[in-house]
């Protein structure tokens, strides 16, 4: 593994440091660890990075022989980056930066941190599909205080293959369920700082469709990888 030496200090953490702490290349991990694979869908996960700047720092994982890069199955013309082994081994360190970051920052500055596009994408990553019935479930999610491009979303389930597709524009289904709630408290929710049932009798969440689905959406919804890390005060 080739590491540029700025440090210059033969310390192995200053080495690591060299690679893994430049500014996205933490969260650009998590993604990767996460399983996102194409270039868009890391897009996706890290919405307010550049594409130049993701581009690069992709070439820069993959000189550091933390992934590769190879054709996709499904269509060759389009590269799926992938963890290498010694990528793979980042992953409980990425892991202990979530469970740092969930124990220690207050909720107060986690919560001024909003962004509906990630928040969106997430939820589609961990939604919990068992308790969905067996057809085409569509979820409306709106956030009626955001500008019109982070307004709106659709959350798809497809039977079957329990494959979710995330929108944000109408994909033209009926829609099964309605969500309209403010970008801060559904953030919350994900969280595991707020619930759905507390958000609902505050009136700060309206739900409206789909009984079965209204009343199970705590336990389909999933929750943050790092919701159940008890908060601790510094």
């Amino acid at each position: 593994m080739t590491i540029p030496r700025s440090y210059r200090q033969f310390c192995p953490v200053a080495m690591a440091a060299e690679v893994l702490c430049q500014r996205w290349t933490v969260v650009l991990l998590r993604e990767l660890v996460a399983g996102s694979t194409r270039f868009n869908d890391l897009r996706r996960g890290v919405p307010r990075m550049s594409p130049a700047l993701l581009s690069q720092r992709l070439k820069e994982l993959e000189s550091a022989g933390i992934l590769s890069r190879h054709p996709s199955p499904q269509d060759p013309a389009v590269s799926e980056y992938r963890l290498t082994e010694a990528g793979r081994e980042l992953e409980p360190l990425i892991e202990a930066f979530g469970v740092w970051g969930q124990r220690w920052i207050t909720s107060d500055l986690s919560l001024q941190q909003l962004d509906a596009q990630l928040l969106m994408w997430d939820m589609r990553r961990n939604l919990d599909v068992s308790p969905l019935p067996e057809r085409r479930s569509v979820i409306h999610v709106q956030f009626p205080e955001q500008a019109p491009r982070d307004r709106t979303w659709w959350l798809l389930v497809e039977p079957g293959d329990a494959r979710v597709d995330l929108c944000s524009v109408d994909p033209g289904f009926d829609v099964d369920l309605y969500v309209s709630v403010d970008l801060r408290t559904m953030t919350a929710i994900w969280m595991g700082l707020d619930t759905v049932r507390v958000a609902r009798g505050s009136g700060r969440m309206m739900v409206t469709g789909d009984e079965a689905l209204a009343s199970n959406m705590q336990r389909w919804l999933g929750l943050s990888p790092f919701s159940q890390t008890q908060k601790q005060v510094a």
